[in-house]
């Protein structure tokens, strides 16, 4: 039993590849990487550094002494200055070399940037591993007639594979924002204390472009095509609020999912996977409470709250900075991705698992469907020499009678057998029941189902097949 307080976001919910690219070595090990970057570029563009001192750079690049670096943060107060420090104990060659003309944004903020950015390839391959899932879901489903739901009220008939498709177009919109989130981020830079780069033109003698290549050889080296063109010392801070809106809106449709299972279980229509030993309930036994849709709201409701943050920071930095991003934005940005990775990956759990009840579904719309034939027996019924406007009435009279018996007797609905007993339809029983064939009112939704699928969303899946997985373990 640990003493000391742990996210639960940590402990319970998130998964090991997110954690890690959130983790204290993610960030060091990212550092040294920059320091690297930074003296090949300076070597390669003219200043005095050997092949010795990079070399041992990268040879002590992984082996990070941490327990050096802590010491000296205690003296020093300075957690950048320390891992300089740290790291030169280990390079006592290129001591003088590491972290040359820059500021400790340089390592802060690239080091950000690279983090979100694989954090959100992460985000885009849950997202299309759900999406695959879903697929499957609609396509086998995709001419089961459901009661559909206006209002949380009967409406017309849809299928359980339309509503899914519902569910993927939400998540289909969320890629588009992550690419587009994607194609915004760029490294900071070798920028310096407020941007202009002046530290770095005076150690090229005001070279001006060897300073504008430096960048571009450090973005190369760490895999990114492009820096931020301008910046104070800090990159734009709009960057992070981008990202989290991102994540906002795939916990909107996370939640958008999940509710709709919870209504769906209640109703004994659908429900999420149940595990043989899993309790619903400690008083009742007998419950199956729809606990991962529930926690997926819980998570995504504190991430569309936790995207203020950047927000707020974006639009309260003063001139070219100041620190008031720091502490927020080391608590903020890494919930906000550990949170969405742990809702997608309930979220792929839930989607491998869900159980139809095809009986339950047949027997709630046959109750209401009656009502929603009336317009097709009218129209028979005019056929078949009936006054439009007459039957209209009598309809809208003995629909009423029908539900009264359903609402205040708890009845079952009798209202084709009371239009049958009515000789101004001039319809018998067997005619009228031949109406009730709920195909007959779901519209083109096979169709939409199986025209989506196959035009817009297979396609993207198999563009995207490397980035699948099948199932999500979940920790509880």
């Amino acid at each position: 039993m640990k003493d000391i307080y742990e996210s639960p976001l940590n402990s319970r919910y998130s998964g090991k590849e997110m954690k890690y690219l959130f983790s204290p070595d993610m960030k060091f090990r990212t550092w040294r990487k920059l320091w690297i970057a930074l003296a090949e570029s300076e070597k390669e563009l003219g200043l005095d550094i050997t092949d010795e001192q990079i070399a041992e750079l990268k040879a002590h690049a992984e082996d990070i002494n941490y327990e050096v670096a802590a010491e000296r943060e205690k003296l020093v107060r300075h957690d950048v200055m320390s891992h300089v420090y740290a790291y030169g104990t280990q390079c006592p060659k290129a001591k003088g070399i590491i972290h040359l003309g820059a500021t400790s944004c340089y390592v802060g903020d690239n080091t950000d940037v690279i983090v979100m950015t694989e954090a959100m390839k992460l985000i885009r391959k849950e997202l299309v591993s759900v999406i695959n899932k879903l697929s499957d879901f609609a396509m086998e489903y995709k001419d089961m007639p459901t009661l559909g739901f206006t209002h949380f009220q009967a409406a017309q008939t849809t299928t359980v594979g339309k509503r899914a498709t519902l569910w993927i177009q939400d998540l289909m919109m969320d890629v588009e924002s992550v690419d587009f989130a994607l194609s915004q981020a760029k490294l900071l830079g070798s920028k310096g204390t407020t941007g202009t780069q002046a530290s770095f033109m005076e150690l090229f003698e005001n070279d001006s472009e060897k300073v504008k290549k430096l960048e571009e050889l450090i973005a190369k080296k760490m895999g990114f095509d492009s820096v931020f063109a301008v910046s104070g010392q800090t990159y734009t801070r709009k960057l992070d609020s981008i990202f989290l809106n991102v994540l906002s809106g795939i916990a909107q449709s996370c939640t958008k999912f999940s509710n709709d299972i919870r209504l769906l279980q209640h109703l004994k229509e659908v429900e999420e996977p149940f595990e043989k030993n899993q309790i619903g309930s400690s008083a009742m036994a007998y419950k199956r409470n729809p606990m991962r849709s529930e926690r997926i709201c819980s998570l995504a409701r504190y991430i569309m709250v936790d995207a203020l943050n950047p927000a707020f920071t974006t639009a309260g930095q003063w001139f070219e900075r100041t620190l008031d991003d720091s502490a927020n934005k080391r608590i903020s940005v890494p919930e906000a991705f550990l949170a969405c990775d742990a809702i997608l990956n309930i979220y792929l759990n839930v989607a491998s698992g869900l159980v139809v009840y095809p009986k339950v579904i047949e027997k709630r719309l046959m109750e209401e469907l009656p009502f929603m034939a009336t317009e097709n027996i009218m129209m028979d019924a005019v056929k078949a020499g009936g006054d439009r406007q007459e039957l209209h009435e009598k309809i809208r009279t003995l629909s009423m009678e029908a539900a009264a018996v359903v609402k205040q007797q708890g009845g079952k609905n009798d209202l084709i057998e009371r239009i049958a007993k009515d000789e101004s339809f001039g319809l018998s029983l067997e005619q009228l029941k031949s109406v009730l064939d709920p195909k007959k009112y779901v519209g083109r939704a096979p169709q939409q189902v199986e025209e989506y699928i196959c035009s817009q969303v297979r396609p993207f899946i198999e563009k995207n097949k490397d980035s699948i997985v099948e199932d999500a373990e979940l920790t509880v």
